[in-house]
């Protein structure tokens, strides 16, 4: 039988033997930690603590000011020394809020309920809209706002993305090997919340190891399935899965909820799990420090605000001039300008990579109207059209072409033989026009 999959995609070195067999550990305790008030999609969160104030570990320090937002919480207990700006990985300056870790591991509240089934889906709700919970594999949008679909729109799917499919990154994969019976456990939450009865978890087929890990964890259940998947990329892009795992369409400009499925990450599923089963708000997450420039490649479990700086540092360094260092994966992640830029809920990895694994391009050629992108790209779109409108200034022409459905994967751009930066038009493109 063949693997499931999606028409289009690509297939790019996986490189994920660097980090994939290093178990997760806990970062050393950061002295401070920097924590931007703004982490998720939607409205920016209000700031509650000020400068001097003492914080227990899990406290709110900045509260949601709509209802598409979440709260962030501190990740250490100790003393607020600074209310200042940080840049994030997007280059984005934010309001953040420096905390000083005095080193006790003080809880503001926490309290195991091994009982958390027997709470009524919109008590389970509450807490995972409390716990500041988002999408954890980098769009970070709120999770309570996914799980609150209209009542015109009816759920009866969860997928759990375990693709994974960014190469370089293993944290998800890790998280599969060591925390399988969370991850089940988070799904069941999230499929009683939804009020349905089939779930699934898709993982590419390149990961038999976690295959197996999470098929012997649903083994009994009746309404979960482990799915396993082609090995290509953007496998784990939503549309991509819904379409493997379910067979179902997700209509152009359409959400997963227009079809009936809500998607999650692997680590936002153990998020919501730990949330509603012991209280605790997202404040740290696995993070995968990886990339031929890395000395010691590890998935480190680490607290929210802390410094790439020291993450790398931790991994024992440079192993060879690092010439781009990127937060997330090499396909969808963002070049660093500083390594002072804090980890936040959406951080699923850093790659430092060497001279040899980069590719300078000084100035890009015109389209050839190869038709490459076309093949490629996983939505159907012609991004070769987008690129030229883009250049060209065309922005608002270029909507006829369906701009908006593009997610960014850049599988066109690591095709084009003109070496034109196709994502990047595309983003210019969105940012001077309105959807």
């Amino acid at each position: 039988m063949a693997l499931l999959t999606f028409k289009g995609g690509i297939h790019p070195p996986d490189k994920k033997e660097l980090a994939k067999n290093s178990p997760i550990i806990q970062q050393k305790p950061p002295k401070k930690v920097t924590i931007p008030i703004v982490q998720h999609i939607g409205a920016p969160c209000k700031l509650i603590v000020s400068a001097g104030q003492i914080v227990k570990k899990g406290e709110v320090i900045a509260s949601p000011e709509g209802f598409v937002s979440a709260p962030v919480h501190s990740s250490v207990a100790g003393k607020v020394t600074a209310i200042t700006e940080a840049v994030l990985a997007t280059g984005r300056v934010v309001t953040a809020v420096v905390i000083e870790n005095d080193m006790t591991e003080e809880w503001t509240s926490l309290k195991d309920n091994p009982d958390f089934m027997t709470l009524s889906a919109d008590e389970l709700k509450a807490k995972v809209k409390d716990a500041g919970i988002v999408g954890m594999g980098g769009a970070a949008f709120p999770t309570h706002v996914k799980l609150s679909p209209p009542k015109e729109k009816p759920i009866d799917m969860v997928i759990i993305n375990g693709a994974e499919c960014e190469p370089y990154l293993t944290a998800d994969y890790r998280l599969m090997l060591e925390k399988p019976t969370e991850i089940v456990q988070g799904l069941q939450a999230l499929m009683k919340i939804l009020g349905v009865k089939k779930g699934f978890i898709g993982i590419e087929n390149n990961k038999p190891e976690a295959v197996q890990k999470m098929q012997a964890s649903v083994q009994g259940l009746s309404d979960i399935e482990v799915v396993p998947l082609e090995v290509k990329y953007p496998q784990g892009a939503e549309k991509m899965l819904i379409r493997a795992c379910a067979n179902r369409e997700v209509p152009p400009r359409g959400l997963p909820m227009d079809v009936g499925v809500v998607v999650q990450n692997i680590g936002t599923t153990i998020a919501v799990y730990e949330a509603v089963r012991y209280g605790k708000p997202l404040i740290d997450r696995v993070v995968t420090i990886t990339g031929e420039a890395i000395k010691e490649p590890k998935n480190l479990f680490v607290k929210i605000g802390t410094m790439v700086s020291e993450l790398i540092e931790e991994c024992g360094g440079f192993k060879a001039p690092a010439v781009k260092v990127i937060s997330g994966g090499p396909m969808m992640g963002f070049a660093l300008t500083s390594l002072e830029v804090p980890v936040t809920k959406g951080t699923s990895g850093i790659v430092a990579l060497p001279e040899e694994e980069v590719m300078h391009v000084d100035k890009f050629g015109p389209c050839i109207r190869c038709g490459r992108c076309i093949e490629a790209c996983p939505m159907g779109l012609m991004p070769f059209m987008l690129s030229i409108l883009s250049e060209k200034g065309f922005y608002e022409d270029a909507k006829a072409y369906n701009l908006f459905d593009c997610f960014e994967c850049g599988s066109c751009t690591y095709v084009c033989p003109s070496k034109r930066p196709i994502v990047q038009f595309v983003r210019l493109a969105k940012s001077l026009t309105k959807p």
